[in-house]
């Protein structure tokens, strides 16, 4: 039986039980961390093996993410309602399932789709892996706890890339999402035996089912009609029409509804919506460059999967290392210099990253680039989280955290079906070195200004937050693709539930 979160067990982190939290949360919140990561690398021979046209390998990323971003929201409250481990272990062998499907797809299509069920796995169990932490340590060890839990959870983002690459060159590509299966095997019972299942007390109302759809079928439509474009038919016109016709409808509905998903309130603060554009702008760059440069490291460069994965790594370690000194030095000057300048050494990496052609040198050529890369996320994501979670009302703070990771997550997917169309990459561009390298060239500069409008809007929106405002505790964090979300006090998962919302 659920137990409230003001009467969840007081669990010391030094205790069987404590551990046994960790271990689970951990695995869990890894599976979906290297799914984020690894997909990337394995493009090429996906596209190869399935005889996948480049809009098949955009879809693959997609749909993963148009139903974690359209449904993150909607799964923290289900969790706050009907338990957070149910939620959790439900997610947990939903991911697993979805993934089962894709490593057995027989084509594209099958593919796309069990990526999108895969997508709903992880809004599931992304949210609910922290919120069990919140919900079951002592508040004296929660700190430490959450600490513990993004280190880890960092670390498997670093290796993601790297197993990726490892897999792809020798199991083969569908051993990517297979392996989650196992995880999910030791993950689950763990879960169901030891870890204490928690509730929201105060979660009530109905929950916002509409506007979770219409966010989700917005942001589906939308990116159908950017990755077709080229085509030119009245059917992707019609698409693009009906895309905009269902996010104009999700804001109606999320204005006029009792207990809506996203509270048009939250963006009342100037901040709030000010460092969510900076959010939109910096990672719908970084969405475009991860899933570019692990395509030209291997179609242009001629690298491996594994020399590809393994390429992409100092990245994620830089933030591994000085994410939360990062966030001290925010603390104490300001988030406007950090998110002004961050953005902008990111843009200074994708210009470099125009060194990067056939027989590119990785330590002259490839490294130099992500190093650059890394210290400007490194600069930029704790202070964007910090500026997040100061900008609202403490109560109000996991909502915040909730609807700014499912910016960025849906800023990653719409740059990744409009790009290749801004760069003039066609269908079997992929195939190609000379094509692949040509737009490439063009897509880089791009990203690159679109950081630069991003550090614009930084330096001229953001300003220092009051004292003794809430503060992130996830201080260490190695996700390329998407700030750390982050809960209510009490437990709560980062998207608030109900009126309390």
């Amino acid at each position: 039986m659920a137990v409230t979160a003001q009467h969840a067990p007081a669990v010391r982190i030094s205790s069987p039980t404590g551990r046994w939290i960790l271990l689970t949360t951990v695995l869990g919140s890894s599976m979906a961390m290297l799914d984020s990561t690894v997909v990337n690398v394995a493009l090429p021979r996906i596209g190869r093996d399935l005889d996948a046209n480049l809009a098949a390998l955009q879809w693959t990323v997609n749909a993963y993410m148009v139903t974690l971003a359209g449904l993150i929201l909607l799964g923290g409250s289900l969790g706050d309602r009907y338990g957070r481990r149910r939620i959790f272990v439900l997610g947990v062998v939903w991911f697993a399932t979805a993934s089962l499907l894709c490593g057995l797809a027989p084509n594209a299509a099958i593919l796309v789709g069990a990526r999108a069920l895969q997508g709903i796995g992880g809004a599931l169990l992304t949210p609910g892996s922290l919120a069990l932490i919140q919900a079951s340590f002592h508040p004296d060890d929660r700190g430490r706890a959450v600490g513990l839990w993004s280190g880890f959870g960092g670390i498997g983002a670093a290796v993601g890339p790297f197993l990726g690459g490892w897999l792809v060159a020798g199991p083969g590509w569908r051993w990517v999402f297979l392996l989650n299966v196992p995880l999910a095997l030791v993950c689950a019972p763990i879960a169901v035996r030891h870890v204490p299942e928690s509730s929201g007390g105060t979660a009530r109302g109905r929950f916002d089912v509409l506007g979770a759809a219409l966010g989700a079928l917005s942001l589906a439509l939308v990116t159908y009609a950017l990755i077709e474009a080229r085509n030119g038919t009245l059917a992707v016109a019609l698409t693009a029409v009906a895309g905009v016709l269902a996010a104009v409808a999700f804001v109606y509905v999320e204005k006029h509804r009792r207990d809506p998903m996203m509270p048009p309130g939250i963006f009342a603060s100037r901040q709030f919506t000010a460092v969510n554009l900076v959010t939109l702008c910096v990672y719908a760059a970084f969405g475009g460059f991860f899933f570019l440069t692990a395509l030209q490291l291997q179609v242009v460069a001629g690298y491996s999967p594994l020399e590809a994965g393994t390429a992409l790594l100092p990245t994620t370690a830089l933030m591994l290392l000085f994410s939360a000194r990062s966030g001290a030095l925010a603390d104490r000057i300001g988030p406007r210099l950090p998110l002004t300048a961050g953005p902008l050494l990111c843009a200074v990496a994708l210009l470099l990253m125009l060194r990067v052609g056939k027989g590119a040198d990785y330590l002259t050529d490839v490294l130099p680039a992500l190093l650059v890369m890394g210290a400007g996320m490194v600069t930029l994501v704790a202070p964007l989280t910090a500026t997040v979670l100061a900008s609202v009302d403490t109560s109000r703070a996991g909502l915040a955290s909730g609807i700014n990771n499912a910016a960025a997550r849906a800023a990653g997917l719409i740059a990744v079906a409009a790009l290749p169309l801004l760069a003039g990459m066609g269908p079997e561009a992929y195939r190609s070195a000379d094509a692949f390298d040509a737009a490439f060239r063009r897509a880089m500069p791009i990203c690159a200004a679109v950081l630069v409008v991003g550090a614009v809007l930084a330096f001229t929106t953001v300003r220092r937050p009051a004292p003794g405002c809430r503060r992130p505790e996830c201080r260490t964090h190695g996700s390329v693709t998407t700030p750390p979300l982050e809960t209510g006090r009490g437990g709560a998962a980062a998207t608030g539930t109900g009126p309390a919302s």
